[in-house]
C-alpha cells in the first residue's frame, strides 16, 4: 500500500473516527505548503533562497490557526521515518505563522505516534485528539504555572509526609516525567494526598480531568465521597444512579470493568486523549494483564497508589510506573508512621488464640 492509499484507507478514516472532516478546509489541511527560507551557505547565510515543504495534514483549531502536524508514511515503512520531517514542519510553521507551537504527529496507519515538542518524548498513541482536545492541549501547555510555588491545601491534607509526597510529584513533573509512584502505609491517607495534589494541579493549569481507578465498588463510592468532601465545586462522574458515560465532568472515579467497558464501546467512543490524569489506586493489584489496556489506551499522566508494591516479573509495580525497583517517587512506610512523635498509626500486637475447636 502506498502513502497516497495509506492516507485515503487508513488515515483519513482514523482522523474521522475523532470527528476530524477531512475535507473542510476549515478543519483540516491536505498538503499545506510551508515556504523555509534557507542559507545557500553555512559561511555566507545573508544570501537566502527558498523551497517549499508540503506537510501531508495540518489540523486547524477554530480560529483557524495550526494546532497540529501529521506526516504520514505508507503502511510497510516504519513510522519513525516521519519523525524529523513532522518535527521540522512544526517548527518552520511556528516560524511562518507565528502562535503556539504545533503539535507532532507522525504515522503510518497502523502506528501513531504523538511528540508535545520541547516537553515529552514521542509515545505511541491509540487514535488521533479530537479538536477538542488539541485546544485542551495548547491551553494546558501556555496557560500552566510553575509548581514550585504552587498552593497546598493543607486542609486537604496537611501532614508532613503528604505535603513531602505532593511536592515529590510535583518537581517530577516539572522534570518532564509522565509516571509517578506513591508508596504509602495503609492508614496514612493516600486518597487526601491525590486529592489535595489533583486540586493544585489543576489551579496551576497542569490538568482539567482526572480519572481516579479502583478495583471494587465499594472503593468508589468512598473515592466519591472523599472527593464531594475535599473538591465540592467539581463535577464528578458517575452522580447518584448514573450509567452512561458523561464528557462534561471533571473527576472521574470509576472501577476498572467499568472504564475498560467505556474504551470498548463504539457507541460511546471516548477519545484517547480525554484525560490529563490518571491515578490508578491499589496499583499493585488489578492494573496487570487485561486491565492494564486502559492505562496503554490513554495518553495522560500517570500516577499510581500502593501501600504494598511488588518487583514480580510480570506484576511489577515499579517498573509499570517508570522507577527503579525499589525506588517509587516517594515512600512513607509503616515504621515511619508508627515511630512519629506523635504517632500517625499505632502498632499492631498479635495475640495467638486457640478455639474450642482446635482444642
Amino acid at each position: 500500500m502506498n502513502e497516497a492509499t495509506t492516507r485515503k484507507d487508513i488515515i483519513d478514516r482514523h482522523l474521522q473516527e475523532a470527528g476530524w472532516n477531512v475535507n473542510d478546509l476549515t478543519q483540516v489541511m491536505l498538503e499545506f505548503d510551508i515556504n523555509v527560507e534557507l542559507s545557500e551557505s553555512v559561511n555566507e547565510p545573508q544570501e537566502l533562497y527558498q523551497t517549499h515543504q508540503f506537510s501531508d495534514y495540518v489540523l486547524l483549531g477554530k480560529d483557524g490557526k495550526p494546532l497540529a502536524v501529521i506526516e504520514a508514511k505508507k503502511t510497510i515503512s516504519d513510522a519513525a521515518l516521519g519523525k524529523e520531517q513532522a518535527k521540522q514542519y512544526c517548527y518552520n510553521i511556528q516560524k511562518k505563522l507565528g502562535g503556539e507551537l504545533p503539535f507532532c504527529f507522525y504515522t503510518n496507519g497502523n502506528e501513531i505516534y504523538f511528540w508535545d515538542l520541547g516537553n515529552y518524548p514521542p509515545k505511541r498513541v491509540y487514535g488521533f485528539p479530537t479538536r477538542d482536545d488539541l485546544e485542551r492541549y495548547t491551553y494546558l501547555r501556555k496557560h500552566r504555572k510553575s509548581l514550585s510555588q504552587e498552593f497546598i491545601n493543607t486542609k486537604i491534607a496537611g501532614r508532613d509526609y503528604q505535603i513531602r509526597a505532593i511536592r515529590s510529584v510535583m518537581e517530577s513533573l516539572e522534570k518532564k516525567r509522565s509516571k509517578f509512584l506513591l508508596v504509602m502505609a495503609t492508614g496514612t491517607g493516600k486518597t487526601r494526598t491525590v486529592i489535595a495534589l489533583i486540586d493544585a494541579l489543576m489551579r496551576g493549569g497542569w490538568t482539567e480531568r482526572v480519572l481516579f481507578l479502583v478495583d471494587r465498588v465499594a472503593l468508589q463510592g468512598q473515592a466519591l465521597d472523599d472527593f464531594k468532601e475535599h473538591l465540592p465545586n467539581e463535577p464528578r462522574w458517575p452522580q447518584y444512579q448514573e450509567t452512561s458515560f458523561a464528557t462534561d465532568r471533571r473527576i472521574y472515579v470509576s472501577t476498572y470493568p467499568t472504564m475498560l467497558n467505556v474504551i470498548r464501546d463504539e457507541s460511546t467512543k471516548v477519545s484517547p486523549h480525554f484525560f490529563d490524569l490518571i491515578v490508578v489506586d491499589e496499583s499493585h493489584r488489578s492494573i496487570y494483564n487485561t486491565y492494564q489496556e486502559i492505562l496503554q489506551y490513554f495518553n495522560t499522566i500517570t500516577l499510581g497508589l500502593t501501600a504494598t508494591p511488588t518487583d514480580i516479573i510480570d506484576h511489577n509495580t515499579f517498573g509499570l510506573f517508570d522507577c527503579e525497583d525499589g525506588l517509587p517517587t516517594f515512600a512513607y512506610s509503616y515504621e515511619e508512621a508508627v515511630n512519629h512523635i506523635p504517632p500517625y498509626l499505632c502498632d499492631f500486637q498479635v495475640m495467638k488464640i486457640k478455639t474450642k475447636f482446635q482444642i
